[in-house]
């Protein structure tokens, strides 16, 4: 009895390009259904979260407008963590032959950065952890700026400083590897994928920490004030 041949995996886009991907289907989508669906998802949210911080009845005055603009990238992160970063840690073998549409969003990304569709080990923890930690602790600091309680800048800061820790070994693992997962300078790819869409994550929570820390620190000097006076 002859041994059946396996199937031969359909060619790929991704780099390097004699990367093995045998459950390999090509998307079925074009490439702006993905990219409508996260940006349009992320403008309803930033428009919503926006309107709801500006809302008198949560303090009796509206936020200011760089606070509501930090709800507001919470609102996001959130959705993006916890949906679509959730989807990858939890099918994260499936979705190299998966069709639907979260699989295939991450098809598309994985043009920017293949580890996505290799079940790199760095790439699934990292990602698992930012579901399931960073995603639904950006949605409690989002709550707990519009309700005011009292650890909200403590939850600002662990969130952005594990966004940001994740982020810089995200980069310096591609780095040691010689940026060998992406078509090196191609503006779409490369520079948008894998660049842009992750700085996002250094620039904006360093940001964050530092408004954190100033926050924190300020509360900690009118204790410290308040006890000296008792004494």
């Amino acid at each position: 009895m002859g041994l059946e041949a396996e199937p031969l995996a359909a060619p790929h886009p991704y780099w390097p390009r004699d990367l093995e991907i045998g459950r390999y289907v090509p998307n079925d989508r074009p490439t702006w259904h993905s990219l409508a669906f996260l940006f349009s998802v992320s403008a309803a949210l930033l428009a919503l979260t926006w309107r709801a911080a500006g809302w008198r009845g949560w303090m009796g005055a509206p936020m200011r407008p760089g606070r509501r603009l930090a709800l507001c990238w919470f609102a996001i992160c959130g959705f993006i963590h916890g949906v679509i970063e959730g989807w990858f840690s939890l099918y994260h073998m499936d979705i190299p032959g998966d069709q639907s549409f979260l699989s295939q969003l991450w098809k598309e990304y994985a043009k920017g950065d293949s580890r996505y569709v290799i079940e790199d080990n760095f790439t699934v923890c990292m990602e698992t952890i930012t579901a399931w930690a960073w995603g639904p602790l950006s949605l409690w600091t989002v709550v707990a700026f519009l309700q005011r309680q009292p650890h909200r800048y403590v939850l600002q800061l662990v969130v952005s400083l594990g966004q940001l820790y994740g982020d810089v070994l995200y980069f310096y693992t591609e780095y040691r590897e010689g940026f060998a997962h992406s078509e090196m300078w191609h503006p779409l790819y490369f520079w948008f994928y894998f660049v842009f869409m992750n700085a996002l994550w250094i620039i904006i929570p360093s940001i964050l920490l530092l408004d954190a820390w100033g926050h924190l620190s300020a509360a900690q000097r009118a204790l410290d004030s308040v006890k000296a006076k008792r004494h």
